[in-house]
């Protein structure tokens, strides 16, 4: 199984905040499974580390992890999850969850998240969601 893991996820990891997500995310780990990430969390990750060998050392992990492409036809369905669940009456905050989704759906794998924007998504268009 692979699992995609949501930038929410790695903030806490990489700060040491214990939570239920970062455990799973910590036996994942463990386990040697297949973890995913794409272009959206690689840069939000990424974009947030002040010190240059704290994001040199985070580079190189991410490095290590399996990459989904974001092609066109992820976008377009991260226009469409957003435009569908605004039609009723949810409006997902920060419309790259969308898109972090949509990569989700497209290539069939969970997401481990610690985000309310998703529960929509999860509840309407097909997200699976990873749970330990």
């Amino acid at each position: 199984m692979m699992v995609l893991v949501d930038t929410t996820i790695w903030i806490d990891f990489f700060a040491e905040t214990p939570s239920p997500h970062v455990e799973a995310l910590e036996q994942l780990i463990r386990e040697n499974a297949d973890i995913c990430t794409c272009g959206i969390i690689l840069t939000e990750v990424l974009q947030g580390i002040r010190k240059d060998a704290e994001f040199i050392k985070t580079r190189d992990l991410f490095q290590s992890l399996i990459f989904l492409p974001m092609e066109y036809k992820s976008f377009l369905r991260s226009a469409e999850i957003y435009r569908f669940l605004r039609k009723r009456g949810l409006t997902i905050r920060k419309p790259v969850d969308c898109m972090i989704a949509s990569v989700a759906i497209e290539n069939d794998v969970s997401l481990l998240h610690n985000d309310r924007d998703f529960h929509p998504i999860e509840k309407y268009c097909g997200l699976k969601v990873f749970s330990s």
